[in-house]
């Protein structure tokens, strides 16, 4: 009875040709990576509207208090939330700084640092302007 037992236990894997040892490693790395590949891309998905948001505001002409409330939109539908955050919170502030008098602009470098690190870190990064 041990014989026929024996006899119908698979082969170890010290048993197994080099070919086979291949042959086996490649089927369960590949799906593997493959599955990496996919989750990382996004082939179908659209681009990120808070990327637009970074784009139009490191153009190299000047942004006017009318395109705030676009720009705002973009950033406010963006996936990311470090660029929803940054971005709205900026042009708000970019808003308003329009209306409110006696501000010494640190406000506004500050916030302006904090969305280009958000922007930089999703290769978007804002352009300094002279």
């Amino acid at each position: 009875m041990s014989d026929r037992l024996a006899a119908r236990r698979l082969p170890t894997i010290k048993n197994l040709s080099t070919r086979a040892r291949c042959t086996i490693g490649a089927a369960i790395v590949t799906p593997l990576l493959l599955i990496g590949v996919l989750g990382i891309a996004h082939p179908g998905a659209p681009p990120d509207s808070g990327l637009a948001g970074c784009t139009a505001l490191s153009s190299t002409h000047h942004t006017t208090a009318t395109g705030y409330p676009k720009i705002r939109a973009q950033f406010a539908g963006s996936r990311w939330p470090d660029l929803r955050t940054a971005g709205t919170a900026y042009a708000d502030l970019a808003t308003q700084l329009r209306t409110a008098p006696g501000t010494d602009g640190y406000q506004a470098v500050w916030f302006y640092q904090r969305l280009s690190a958000a922007c930089a870190r999703h290769q978007r990064p804002l352009n300094a302007r002279a």
